[in-house]
């Protein structure tokens, strides 16, 4: 029997420089452990009159990750961090208790076409640690735990799972691994060897399990983290992502999350009041959106 209990598709979702394929949150599955906002940008070309520009925005109560497939961004922060990722590595950003970040086309790049494709993903942080001071962690890809097993190659992302421990400084029992495979179908084994609520995210290729083909750019969850066995493909990747689900429900509106509604309503007014600093050589920043009639929240 499949333990598989939900799929979810991408939806497309404007993030200003272009369309992505928006995965978290759903509407019948607000988070995936920790993982509260998963989004698929590209793959996209972007011309040489076009850039990857977000501005200036805020965040709190979260760790952001993001992570590269294709193509370069240069983040810069109110912490006076300016750091560039590049494939495979990791920029990790704890908002905490508010920080504020742009994202951009590295100037050596800009007016020449360019190609991107990644993933940009918000990690909830634990209750007791939502308000803790921002920083800031880059890991490069060669720093990560990588392995081959049975045909398969592995490369842990974040987090702690399958005896592997990644060097990004997380606050949670959480993972995020990546999973690619060559010319050949294999099988993948992972029953009894993830913990909490587990999310199997098709990059490209499809998954068998239990008669059943699944294809890219679909999310496969399990809420008991164990994952049934699977067979890939040939030249199929996939992100399996999780961990140990919070006892307590959290809101998220905007850049903002929270357990509390009025720490959001709090965050509002001081991005509104412009009180969560400034960014070195930023001048412009995204305005604050109109408040919904509600906040979304974990079901």
């Amino acid at each position: 029997m499949s333990n598989i209990d939900l799929i979810i598709e991408e939806r497309a979702a404007n993030i200003g420089p272009f369309m992505v394929g928006r995965l978290l949150p759903f509407r019948q599955k607000r988070m995936v452990g920790p993982f509260i906002y998963i989004d698929h940008m590209g793959p996209v070309e972007l011309p040489a009159d076009e850039n990857f520009d977000v501005p200036p925005h805020p965040h709190i109560g979260l760790s952001t990750l993001t992570f590269l497939m294709e193509g370069h961004i240069m983040h810069r922060d109110t912490l006076g961090t300016v750091q560039e990722i590049t494939p495979g590595a990791v920029n990790w950003m704890t908002a905490g208790r508010g920080i504020v970040h742009s994202e951009r086309t590295p100037d050596k790049l800009r007016e020449k076409p360019v190609r991107m494709h990644g993933l940009q993903i918000w990690v909830a942080l634990p209750k007791d640690l939502e308000e803790i001071e921002p920083n800031f962690t880059h890991v490069e890809k060669a720093d990560l735990p990588s392995w081959s097993k049975n045909g398969l190659d592995f490369r842990l992302v974040a987090g702690e799972a399958l005896g592997k421990k990644s060097p990004v400084p997380v606050y949670s029992k959480l993972y995020m691994i990546e999973i690619r495979n060559g010319a050949e179908r294999r099988a993948l084994h992972l029953e009894n060897k993830l913990y909490g609520e587990a999310g199997l995210y098709i990059l490209e290729g499809s998954v068998f399990a239990h008669g059943n083909e699944y294809e890219s750019r679909q999310i496969l969850v399990s809420n008991d983290g164990s994952l049934c066995k699977l067979e890939l493909a040939p030249h199929t990747t996939l992100y399996i992502f999780g961990g140990e689900p919070f006892p307590e429900e959290r809101h998220i509106h905007w850049n903002f999350v929270s357990s509390r509604h009025e720490r959001i309503e709090e965050a509002r007014e001081q991005w509104k009041n412009q009180e969560f600093g400034t960014i070195d050589g930023e001048t412009d920043y995204i305005p604050l959106p109109e408040l919904p009639r509600g906040l979304r929240s974990k079901s």
